[in-house]
């Protein structure tokens, strides 16, 4: 009679983690691309060859899954955040680096997760709701030491509170990439972001 090998449980969590992040990976495309009424478990189930059983075992239902979608997102841009503070720019040189984790995100065909979601807000189950709201909290408060910096050490000119520029940015980030999407167009999200970081280098006012 031939060994058969038993996976350990430490295989089968890897697995299992291994799966969850497939999972994860496929709705984040299909978020940025369709939003979060655009697909469901269905959609996922095809695409990984996955049986609906096998997914709620992962996500107990689409709620949790994207709430835990969100989580993730949130947190791999909290790590670009933190790759662009260890730059060591001044507050211009970091606004820039900011933009263009934006403009990488058009270039791939894609929208901003959180963006995508916001778009659908009041139709999101409340969990979601509040997982976007906390990342654009945290943008935003990233955004406004950044502006407080460069009002500091004279990188950036601008009027106004730091914290209504911050979100003036990120508006514009966003509804930016909005129409671009419209028109299938990254070089027109370019030239939007080329004349938001223009603003800086005259007086910008709200």
């Amino acid at each position: 009679m031939g060994y058969v090998e038993v996976p350990t449980m430490n295989q089968n969590a890897a697995q299992e983690i291994e799966t969850s992040e497939r999972i994860l990976d496929v709705a984040e495309r299909l978020v940025q691309t369709r939003g979060f009424n655009g697909f469901s478990y269905a959609h996922i189930a095809a695409e990984l060859e996955l049986t609906k059983p096998a997914l709620h075992y992962h996500f107990p239902n689409k709620a949790e899954m994207v709430r835990s979608l969100v989580a993730r997102y949130t947190e791999r841009f909290d790590r670009s955040l933190a790759d662009i503070d260890a730059l060591r720019l001044d507050s211009r040189g970091m606004l820039a680096n900011y933009t263009q984790i934006y403009v990488d995100v058009v270039r791939s065909g894609r929208m901003c997760l959180c963006g995508m979601l916001a778009a659908e807000y009041q139709t999101l189950p409340s969990a979601v709701q509040q997982a976007v709201m906390e990342f654009f909290d945290r943008n935003e408060t990233w955004l406004a030491h950044v502006l407080d910096d460069g009002r500091l050490d004279g990188s950036l000119r601008f009027e106004g509170q730091t914290s209504e520029i911050a979100r003036f940015v990120l508006s514009e980030l966003e509804g930016a990439m909005l129409l671009a999407r419209l028109h299938n167009d990254s070089e027109q999200f370019e030239g939007a972001v080329g004349r938001l970081l223009a603003g800086f280098t005259a007086v910008l006012k709200t």
